[in-house]
């Protein structure tokens, strides 16, 4: 037997619309648990992004008071929730960052030991993967790096990703084995800060001490107003996700202060272009 999905943003959207009708027919978890013969830990899961049967859905809708003819645009909607991504073609589930990218409309990230992910280049992502204290196998590599350039897309193509990166200084002299390939890295960073989605800045080493020396993070925004952004970071020995409110205002602030002691694009890729010429 399988383990269930992991609910990505489609099967929490889901999840959080069928609240938002059980609220608006003044019906209580417990209520409706009982009506479709569900148990109440059962409606949570639901709430939370749970996929129910086809079947289920549409006793829900009923029992919710949604005419007929309006369940076309909740069967698209659960349609949608079912559907695999694209990541899964390469080995990877609904558990981690690449599924709420996917669905995210704005990512801020600041990086204190490598190049942002959506702006690196193949030689710079295999170097990365290659200088790892457990190498990929090929056929792993092969895929990360493919997933890899696949997510760099939306920032040129519908729907369209903004990215606001923000950089350690340290990271510009941080090279991979090769240096040709690590100083056009530094190059492209510089071609791809000119796209309109691309937000790029970097926190000179004259700033001593500063909230981004306690590691890389990422904050992802959605397109729907009611979905919570997400704080997610990865360490050396997993990753953490979150949408708890105060956690992710405190990444909120701790990004925005960052955002302060940086330079400006400008001044960023002036320092980017003073770097290329001395690796």
């Amino acid at each position: 037997m399988g383990y269930p999905r992991k609910p990505n943003f489609r099967m929490r959207l889901l999840g959080r619309t069928l609240r938002r009708l059980r609220e608006q027919s003044r019906m209580t978890q417990e209520e409706v648990a009982a009506r479709m013969r569900f148990s109440t830990a059962k409606m949570s899961r639901l709430e939370q992004g749970q996929l129910p049967n086809y079947h289920e859905f549409l006793a829900m809708l009923d029992l919710y008071g949604v005419l007929v003819s309006d369940y076309d645009e909740y069967v698209r909607m659960f349609d949608r929730a079912r559907e695999r991504g694209w990541w899964h073609a390469y080995g990877l589930d609904d558990k981690g960052f690449v599924s709420l990218e996917a669905e995210a409309s704005e990512v801020r990230n600041y990086e204190l030991g490598y190049i942002p992910g959506l702006l690196q280049t193949e030689t710079y992502m295999r170097g990365s993967f290659v200088g790892a204290r457990l190498p990929l196998p090929r056929d792993k590599l092969e895929n990360e790096v493919a997933v890899r350039l696949r997510r760099q897309h939306r920032l040129t193509k519908e729907p369209l990703l903004m990215l606001h990166a923000i950089v350690d200084e340290s990271v510009l002299w941080r090279p991979i084995p090769d240096a040709k390939g690590f100083r056009a890295q530094l190059r492209f960073l510089i071609e791809r800060a000119q796209l309109p989605t691309i937000t790029l800045q970097v926190v000179p080493r004259t700033v001593a001490a500063h909230p981004g020396r306690a590691g890389s993070f990422v904050i992802l925004r959605f397109p729907v107003p009611d979905e919570p952004e997400i704080g997610y970071v990865e360490h050396g020995f997993g990753s953490f996700q979150t949408e708890k409110a105060s956690e992710v205002r405190a990444a909120r602030l701790t990004f925005q202060h960052l955002e302060g002691l940086a330079l400006d694009q400008t001044d960023s890729l002036a320092l980017i272009e003073r770097v290329a010429g001395q690796i």
